[in-house]
């Protein structure tokens, strides 16, 4: 066959090794975390456009990932069970599954080849059949495509980083200035940044893979050197042997859980580390994963953070140090586009999710900024639940709401492009969240986890009532918030009304029994967990307000209808 070779490219090669494969394009971006199946390789999103498609074997092209930092764990899983994607390409700047790949190479001896092209190489592979790589080289369609590791030589090192690669910490510090200095090179950033807290994503149980890397990294003598916070974990790390869980599930994720903890992370076990007492604050240098933490804490904390994948945290924990580059820098976080909302005249806490939601699908990489909101008042909790829901759609680390976001008051850049989100996006995107299902078995509140005030307006709900007796209310919450909630009565209000309130763990994470093995129909006012549910549960998913859940709880019935806001005119 004659090649025609292209001498000079920007074609990276992050992850290297010898492979080949049928050629596949994400018609979008994917999160693989709740889009792809750790145990099939199967895209398992329901809102994607290629739901079912099997990954294994192929050459993946997407422009980015998106959503959850916790796609490196998962892609560290479909290595070790020999059915992730051959190789997966990208052409935009890409960490998640970019970091999943190289410890599943550095730790595991488990490669997956990592590439970022041009634009024009990637759209030309993107209509080849089949793809090569091999010495370095892409060949396809008659292309021979040559490949250049990222330049480490090329990031200024301090002393005291030097002494860390060389070994003088001790091997787990080593390998984590390694891969850190690694990243800064795919990020092309020029130097590190000292960070002052970190908060670790990849504690959840979600597959064998987390608690491999935590231990590993454990055995290897692993330390926080910074203040460090957990996310919530896989099971209630205090109770779980009488809810009734499998004895060796409960045991792995207990010992996930205490191996971060043996490295100094203090057992917070929450996905909303902004609501403990001691929350960054502005212009503060931090190293968080689980994207809706990195997005409420750069979005309306102001506080500055890459979203780091999982595994990455803890490199960042045991270190104090992490690549200068993206959101850090002042440069990188003004709005790429304005989105202008068109309000509805009147509205309910269903609103706030939902935005999230369609601001995501609208700027699927960039920051956006929202306007049309200057004259509503948003509350914290809503802010949350916008937050949270846009990492589900975009990859960007932050956004924008003029008049309510530290940022959102700067003067928007010349040219920006601008979209608008209306009335009509809000009913589509109703009728994607929703199925036909009437009757709800569950109502599922706390993803991220419910904040105090949500607590209390539920509780407020429900006063004097009782849930219906066949459909189960749990509401997810943080220690602290639990703590909160125990001494100001509000969990004896819950609890007399038939609600069961958990600690430690999130709707990302439960399992059965404690997610009821029998229900069918899951109601939720999270924008996240209506975008993931059905994918993580197999059950069929309704999604409304506060109250509309509150109703369900009580009826065993989703309203059949469109909220008022959302009906015609």
């Amino acid at each position: 066959m004659n090649l025609t070779t292209n001498i000079r490219t920007d074609a990276l090669i992050v992850v290297e090794s010898e492979t080949k494969g049928q050629v596949f394009t994400c018609s979008e971006s994917l999160s693989f975390w709740g889009g792809v199946d750790p145990d099939t390789g199967k895209i398992i999103d329901s809102h994607h456009p290629n739901h079912g498609v099997a990954l294994a074997g192929k050459i993946v092209l997407m422009p980015s990932s998106r959503g959850s930092c916790s796609g490196s764990g998962v892609l560290l899983q479909l290595a070790r069970n020999n059915i992730a994607p051959a190789a997966i390409v990208f052409c935009e700047a890409e960490e998640i599954l970019t970091l999943g790949a190289i410890i599943a190479a550095k730790l595991f001896d488990s490669p997956v080849v990592i590439l970022r092209l041009p634009v024009k190489i990637y759209e030309e592979l993107s209509n080849a059949n089949t793809a090569k790589i091999k010495n370095k080289t892409l060949e396809f369609s008659n292309k021979s495509i040559p490949l250049s590791k990222p330049n480490i030589d090329t990031i200024r090192q301090r002393d005291s980083d030097r002494s860390m690669i060389a070994g003088d910490k001790g091997l787990a510090v080593k390998i984590a200035m390694e891969v850190i200095c690694t990243m800064a090179a795919v990020q092309d950033a020029h130097e590190l940044i000292d960070v002052s807290r970190a908060h670790i994503d990849g504690c959840i149980l979600a597959h064998d893979a987390n608690l491999n890397f935590a231990e590993k990294m454990h055995d290897m003598g692993a330390k926080t050197c910074i203040p460090t916070t957990i996310n919530a974990i896989s099971v209630d790390r205090e109770n779980w042997q009488s809810q009734g869980l499998v004895p060796e599930f409960g045991l792995k994720a207990s010992r996930l859980a205490d191996a971060y903890v043996k490295m100094g992370a203090h057992p917070t076990f929450t996905c909303a580390p902004y609501l403990l007492d001691d929350a960054p604050v502005i212009d503060e240098t931090i190293g968080w994963s689980e994207s809706n933490a990195v997005i409420f804490a750069n979005s309306v904390l102001g506080s500055r953070t890459q979203k780091h994948p999982d595994y990455f945290d803890l490199f960042i924990a045991i270190t104090g140090r992490a690549p200068k580059t993206g959101v850090y820098l002042s440069e990188n976080r003004s709005p790429v586009c304005e989105l202008h909302v068109k309000v509805p005249e009147y509205f309910d806490d269903a609103f706030w999710p939902m935005l999230g939601w369609l601001a995501g699908a609208k700027s699927p990489i960039g920051i956006p900024i929202l306007t049309g909101l200057e004259n509503v008042s948003p509350t914290q909790d809503d802010l949350k639940a916008l937050c949270a829901a846009f990492g589900t759609t975009s990859g960007a680390p932050m956004l924008h709401v003029r008049g309510h976001t530290p940022e959102g008051f700067n003067e928007i850049p010349e040219n920006t492009k601008l979209e608008e989100i209306t009335k009509i996006d809000f009913i589509n995107l109703w009728q994607k969240f929703n199925s036909d299902e009437v009757h709800v078995d569950l109502v599922a509140i706390g993803s991220p986890h419910a904040s105090m005030s949500e607590c209390s307006a539920f509780a407020d709900l429900l006063e004097g009532k009782y849930c219906f007796d066949k459909t189960k209310t749990i509401l997810t919450v943080g220690r602290n918030t639990l703590a909160k909630l125990s001494s100001t009565g509000v969990a004896d209000r819950l609890k007399r009304s038939g609600v069961q309130v958990v600690p430690d763990i999130c709707w990302c994470s439960i399992t059965e029994p404690i997610f009821p093995k029998n229900a069918s129909v899951l109601m939720t006012n999270s924008g996240k967990y209506a975008h993931y549910g059905k994918g993580l549960s197999g059950r069929e998913v309704r999604f409304g307000s506060l109250e509309n859940c509150a109703k369900a709880a009580m009826s065993g019935q989703a309203p059949r209808d469109l909220p008022i806001w959302l009906s015609p005119n």
